[in-house]
């Protein structure tokens, strides 16, 4: 491991915005109330990378909170020296693997997830660890409120058609389907923050593939 990462592997261990493995397990169920101490809804990013889309969403919308999820401490500590150098006061990092959500969050906790830029994993035989694959939808399904979206954005084409097909083989509800967003109706303002990865797809003329969906 480079200089650089050790050095802020370091430092977010001293990042109050940031929670590692078993720390963040005694705040399951009480997210809001003991470590953002309000009441406000909370937001999940899956696989935050840098956290681009974390940190833009908190100043777009101070009255919710956000976590971005990573196992990547390297990644995190820029979105996390980010937000408290801008004093953001509701954004969090969680450092755990993703197929251990189960173990951080409670039912009905979390009222949205975005999924940015994930690895696809494109082999057949990692199918089960693509994020929107059955086993980490049922895990969705557990964390998030009624009718609570799931977002995702990718240039993986792959990705995109394998999500869609999840989608119609579970019954669940497309709210938005697109294959190239920029060229899409859809690209508001929260849909045109890009992360580090996406802009580097951009640049190489790779269209963005969005969908949001739901459980019911």
């Amino acid at each position: 491991m480079g200089k650089d990462k050790l050095r802020r592997f370091a430092e977010i261990t001293a990042f109050e915005n940031v929670i590692e493995l078993e720390d963040g397990k005694v705040l399951k169920g009480y997210w809001a109330e003991h470590h953002f101490k309000n009441n406000n809804p909370l937001i999940l990013e899956l696989g935050c990378g840098k956290g681009e889309y974390t940190v833009n969403l908190a100043r777009l919308y101070p009255e919710i909170n956000f976590i971005g999820i990573d196992y990547k401490g390297n990644r995190i500590w820029r979105g996390a020296k980010t937000a408290i150098e801008e004093n953001i006061p509701n954004v969090a990092f969680l450092r755990i693997q993703i197929e251990n959500l189960l173990d951080y969050f409670s039912e009905t906790e979390v009222s949205e997830i975005w999924i940015t830029f994930p690895d696809p994993q494109p082999q057949i035989s990692r199918e089960k660890k693509r994020l929107t694959s059955s086993r980490f939808l049922d895990m969705y399904k557990k964390v998030l409120k009624k009718g609570g979206p799931i977002h995702l954005k990718t240039d993986s084409d792959l990705l995109y058609i394998f999500t869609l097909a999840k989608i119609k083989e579970l019954g669940l509800v497309t709210h938005i389907s697109t294959a190239d967003l920029y060229k899409s109706p859809f690209a508001d303002d929260i849909l045109s923050i890009k992360t580090y990865y996406e802009k580097k797809y951009l640049a190489n003329d790779k269209n963005i593939n969005y969908l949001k969906f739901s459980f019911e």
